[in-house]
């Protein structure tokens, strides 16, 4: 990289606010106050992010009479629920590639599932005015590489051969440059309807505000610090408090589970994005990006950008850092180096940008597990039930695991529950040094892989042959 382009690109970072910008909002609503004394109810959500408040609101309406409690260590919203991109995606199970490489017995019917889950989220947006930009305007995977477009176009093929294809369209280098004008773009699949555009923390704090009017009780500053039986139902302590519950929803994600055996699940990866200022009519016009696509790239280290309702782009992604003994900081959500790489990626993707400033630069924790996409179980006699693992594309996904969760707590078998993805789990992360060093050897492999036509070494086919891996 020449001092000169590193310079220019770094001066496009100058004015960039460190923090995530969908939560840089003036209308962001005032917390609840926390939790002082004793409560009892009849369903304990845990997490204020989508997991939670989806549970919360979900619970409600099955049944509007049930006693629902919501706790929220800090403010609503304010982890992974609204830092991301705002890809809203039918598919549970982190892309068709993976899901169909993990349950293809079940594939056609994750996939139905999937659509249904996302189509249920488009109506509750409308039926409780969750006004968060939501746009169905699907999603464009793009290849930017020679064999990355031959590979594109061959899984469109056996996409077709499956039966799998519907909505989705095969776009050539012109095709796709067509949607949206980058030199580096050489192919292109558009699945135009399997995703939604949406501002993330509009999309929180309305299923916040939609939690209160139906009765939730929310408590925000409120950590959930031990769980344990109490009587014939749980009990949960926090600073100030303690909530009494029948039955408890785990919705934390990437915190430390109150179920201390899940913890070896998961761990936390951190991803980064920039905001660019609202591009002008003329910046827009030399972009294209009439239907407003989210995009990403076909390389194993990826990017994701989108345009957000004011005509800014998001770009983010590539670097997926682990910190050594998964902890989760506060100091790991700023991360000036992958801000400067991830602006020298933009401005080869998009030449005709040169001069745009980005206004925000942020980072944040992605709870990640060996398989990519959620799992799900319960503890202590089926009076808690838990969902994690969402790896990054949770935003539709967790609408589906509320309801799993609750399925569980009801215990009833549903079309949900009876799922291979939901009744096993993936392989737990080892301890360290070895989880760091497994983590670390992979992040090189792939890297390579990008830098070597896609091919994958011994370390990668090993991962593929027993189901794990590390997504970036």
């Amino acid at each position: 990289m020449a001092p000169s382009a590193m310079s220019r690109w770094t001066t496009s970072l100058s004015e960039a606010q460190p923090v995530p910008y969908w939560l840089d909002d003036p209308g962001r609503p005032h917390p609840e106050p926390a939790l002082t004394g004793a409560e009892t109810c009849d369903l304990l959500v845990v997490g204020g992010g989508y997991s939670g408040l989806w549970t919360a609101l979900n619970a409600k309406e099955r049944d509007p009479q049930r006693d629902v409690v919501l706790l929220e260590g800090r403010e609503v919203g304010w982890a992974a629920s609204g830092r991301n991109g705002g890809f809203c995606a039918a598919s549970l199970t982190h892309g068709l590639p993976n899901g169909l490489t993990r349950w293809p017995d079940e594939i056609v019917k994750l996939q139905e599932l999937g659509a249904r889950n996302l189509d249920e989220i488009e109506k509750a947006v409308a039926r409780h005015d969750l006004d968060c930009e939501f746009e169905r305007t699907g999603e464009i995977d793009v290849a930017t590489e020679t064999y990355q477009a031959w590979e594109l176009r061959d899984w469109y093929e056996e996409l077709q051969e499956k039966g799998l294809a519907d909505g989705i369209d095969f776009l050539d280098a012109d095709a796709v440059r067509e949607q949206v004008a980058s030199p580096t773009f050489e192919a292109g699949l558009w699945d135009r309807r399997g995703v939604a555009m949406l501002n993330p923390a509009k999309l929180v704090w309305g299923l916040k505000r939609a939690c209160l009017r139906l009765g939730v009780r929310v408590y925000e500053n409120t950590p959930a610090l031990e769980l344990k039986s109490y009587g014939a139902g749980m009990a949960v302590r926090t600073p100030y408090g303690t909530v009494r519950a029948r039955k408890v929803a785990l919705g934390t994600n990437i915190f430390p589970n109150l179920v201390k055996r899940v913890r070896a699940y998961t761990v936390p990866v951190y991803d980064y994005a920039l905001m660019t200022e609202p591009l002008s009519e003329e910046q827009l016009a030399a972009v294209g990006w009439k239907n407003r696509q989210g995009l990403g790239d076909s390389a194993n280290q990826f990017h994701y950008f989108r345009l957000s309702a004011d005509n800014r782009i998001l770009w983010g992604g590539y670097d997926a850092v682990y910190p050594y003994g998964g902890r989760v900081r506060a100091e790991y959500d700023d991360r000036p180096e992958t801000y400067a790489k991830l602006a020298g990626h933009f401005f080869t993707c998009f030449p005709q940008l040169e001069g745009v400033r980005f206004t925000h630069a942020w980072g944040g924790a992605i709870d990640t597990c060996s398989r990519f996409s959620a799992f799900f179980g319960t503890a202590h006699q089926g009076k808690v039930a838990y969902a994690a693992g969402y790896t990054g594309l949770g935003v539709g996904a967790t609408r589906f695991g509320a309801d799993v969760m609750l399925d569980l707590l009801a215990g009833e078998r549903t079309e949900r529950t009876s799922l291979a993805m939901v009744r096993k789990k993936p392989l737990p992360f080892p301890p360290e040094p070895f989880a760091w060093t497994g983590i670390a050897l992979t992040k090189w492999s792939l890297a390579r892989a990008d830098a070597h036509g896609g091919r994958r070494n011994l370390w990668l086919r090993t991962m593929d042959k027993f189901g794990l891996g590390f997504d970036s």
